[in-house]
């Protein structure tokens, strides 16, 4: 798996890249070495938070915990995902076998029976909510979500027509996701 490291206002030593490499090689048996890792380390008010994204194929995992050191962080974001793999195994196999996902793009035989003891979770809506979908700018929507107490909303981007979401992250700004395509 290719390993990005990003180091936000601090210097990320080699010893650290060489334990988070290490850390993160021990996903590849669920992912058969594909796909790539960006991994960013972050140090405010003597919190240290590592954030680490895993892309293979269309699938994207995420992790971002906050810890005394920069090793509890790695150790408790790698089971995060971990957890998510297990989690979501019955789906992605689901999605091979329909051919969604390509073969061999992701060594599903790895995840199999680890968690056959399990119980597996199943998706529920237990709300659908319908609204009114207008153009505005990210700064109208932001103005909506706080004033629904919201945290994120989704709008039809005025500029662009593309539907996007704003949110509010935990840091206390706000996060934009649009779409690529």
């Amino acid at each position: 798996m290719k390993t990005n490291i990003i180091g936000r206002q601090l210097n990320v030593y080699e010893d650290t890249k060489e334990l988070i490499n290490e850390k993160l090689a021990k996903l590849d048996k669920y992912f058969g070495g594909e796909g790539s890792a960006t991994v960013v380390l972050t140090h405010k008010r003597n919190l240290s938070t590592l954030e680490i994204t895993i892309k293979v194929s269309n699938t994207i995992f995420r992790s971002e915990v906050d810890a005394d050191t920069f090793r509890d962080a790695l150790d408790r974001s790698i089971e995060n995902i971990e957890r998510q793999i297990r989690k979501n195994k019955t789906k992605l196999r689901k999605k091979l076998r329909e051919g969604v996902i390509p073969d061999g793009e992701i060594a599903m035989a790895s995840i199999g029976d680890e968690a056959e003891g399990e119980e597996e979770e199943k998706d529920i809506i237990i709300k659908t909510k319908k609204f009114e979908y207008t153009p505005m700018s990210a700064e109208e929507a932001i103005m909506q979500m706080n004033l629904l107490g919201h945290t994120f909303y989704v709008f039809n981007d005025a500029q662009t027509e593309k539907t996007c979401v704003v949110y509010k992250r935990k840091d206390g700004n706000y996060g934009l996701i649009e779409p690529e395509n």
